[in-house]
């Protein structure tokens, strides 16, 4: 769950450290809040809470934006957390190539959908919730999360048509 947990709020953040502090924190929000709770409930749960501290980093951000746009201050390079997996398989430069240029056109996709279809697709896809446990980490009703996924869906597709 963490590695996942890890790679949505990446996604989410675009910055491995802030990921790793926002997964941290909901850990620990978790552990400190719920642990009397029943397991089959912690994943919901922690969801939740992470979907919680990425739209609070999301708030934040704008506002620093903001107050680096008044200053004059431009972003620094940010590390491309793609290039941070190891490769397991042994694959051929040409494979490697292929796969890279896949998995960037998949990360810009995820990336460009609104937040709450990113979410609803990570969580369902990513994590295998079903729609009543995404509803109740997302704070939103079955309905929502069924048009959010449906459309995260359409819009990867038309995007991703050729690489996936």
């Amino acid at each position: 769950m963490q590695g996942r947990a890890y790679r949505i709020a990446q996604i989410a953040t675009n910055s491995s450290d802030d990921a790793l502090d926002l997964v941290q924190d909901a850990m620990f929000k978790l552990v400190e809040k719920y642990a009397t709770r029943s397991e089959e409930e912690w994943a919901p749960l922690f969801y939740s809470i992470l979907q919680s501290r990425i739209n609070d980093w999301h708030r934040r951000s704008s506002v620093r934006n903001r107050f680096r746009g008044w200053l004059g201050l431009g972003d620094d390079e940010m590390e491309d957390p793609l290039q941070q997996v190891p490769d397991e398989a042994q694959r051929s430069p040409e494979q490697h190539v292929q796969m890279g240029a896949s998995m960037e056109k998949l990360q810009a996709a995820l990336q460009a959908l609104p937040r709450r279809q990113q979410q609803v697709f990570l969580l369902r896809v990513w994590e295998g919730l079903d729609v009543r446990e995404t509803a109740l980490a997302m704070a939103c009703a079955e309905g929502s999360v069924k048009a959010h996924y449906s459309r995260a869906v359409h819009t990867l597709r038309e995007q991703l048509g050729e690489h996936w």
